[in-house]
């Protein structure tokens, strides 16, 4: 898999936003078949920087209803990717 294939977007919360100031780490939604090896390597090579971990989530989708119809959205993976001491990834520069 190319690396763009496998991280889809940055999730950027409340959380994440703090996790990312105090701990280096970086969130990121990424495809539910990549390992932590193919993650490293692929915001290595995206982002210019040193990747020190990887942690992996498998997110449930939750079940919907509208009216009498129920519905459930998709499963997907979340990655929490911790950053060398000194590197930075800036999703919104001068913004």
């Amino acid at each position: 898999m190319m690396p763009y294939d496998i991280i889809k977007r940055p999730l950027i919360t409340e959380k994440t936003s703090l996790q990312k100031d105090a701990l280096n780490k970086v969130v990121f939604e990424v495809d539910r078949k990549a390992n932590r090896i193919e993650i490293r390597q692929a915001v290595e090579k995206i982002f210019n920087v040193a990747v020190t971990g990887v942690q992996t989530v498998q997110v449930k989708g939750k079940l919907k209803r509208r009216g009498s119809i129920l519905g459930k959205r998709r499963d997907w993976k979340k990655a929490i990717v911790t950053l060398k001491a000194g590197a930075r990834i800036d999703f919104f520069e001068g913004v």
